[in-house]
């Protein structure tokens, strides 16, 4: 026989939890709504990003949402090139961070190492050497390249893995209305829109801003202090 529970026990349990419950389903509202902060455990977007980062998202300015969904109440601003977004795949659902190269009606090709959008070819220029020395060890041991890309979107630096079996080919494509063509930093190790396809606006969560904390995977999860609240752009 199932006990039965006192009628007085419910308003017993709310009456002494009720704050505690109000407060979680504020703060993981706010979450799913406002802001988060993500945890990226690959090296897709080295250098600007790297395993063990732990990054403040920006979840209301593509818009705000229903929380715990991706139905948009407000619409707020469309994702700028060179944007870093945190979204949904398309194909499987994983969320993933990559940066926005191309926007609705643009044309975009990569050939080998030369991106180029709208007819328009991105610069290219040595870069940071030094950041070599924030990279795991396994990328290290590749031999990487960091170059500086502009021109066509905002100056940021790529790493080019020397080791590669072959050289990147990629379009003509046209991006759709209401869709994205992202990349990864790490153009030769980054599973990214020329494998899952064009990302969907909906589909966009928010935009990184900057890296809250910084474990290193290779040191025992020790602090990076260097990266702490560091900005991404």
């Amino acid at each position: 026989m199932r006990p039965s529970i006192r009628p007085g026990t419910l308003a017993a349990y709310w009456r002494e939890y009720r704050g505690l419950l109000v407060f979680l389903v504020l703060m993981f509202g706010f979450r799913s709504a406002w802001a988060d902060w993500v945890y990226v455990p690959t090296g897709s977007m080295n250098p600007t990003i790297i395993e063990g980062d732990r990054l403040l998202i920006d979840k209301h300015i593509y818009g705000l949402r229903l929380p715990f969904s991706l139905i948009h109440l407000t619409e707020g601003q469309n994702p700028m090139r060179g944007d870093i977004i945190v979204f949904d795949s398309p194909r499987d659902g994983t969320s993933l961070v990559k940066r926005v190269i191309a926007l609705p009606g643009d044309t975009l090709v990569l050939d080998g190492e030369q991106l180029i959008v709208n007819g328009i070819p991105a610069r290219y220029a040595a870069g940071d050497r030094s950041e070599l020395r924030g990279l795991l060890r396994a990328t290290r041991g590749r031999d990487p390249a960091i170059m500086r890309e502009s021109g066509v979107l905002p100056e940021h630096e790529i790493l080019l893995l020397r080791d590669r079996q072959q050289s990147l080919q990629f379009g003509p494509v046209t991006v759709p209305v209401g869709m994205y063509f992202v990349l990864g930093d790490n153009r030769d190790n980054s599973f990214d829109s020329r494998y899952i396809g064009f990302v969907p606006r909906r589909n966009i969560v928010g935009r990184a801003t900057r890296v809250v904390i910084s474990l290193n995977p290779d040191r025992y999860y020790v602090l990076r202090s260097e990266r702490l609240f560091s900005s991404l752009y």
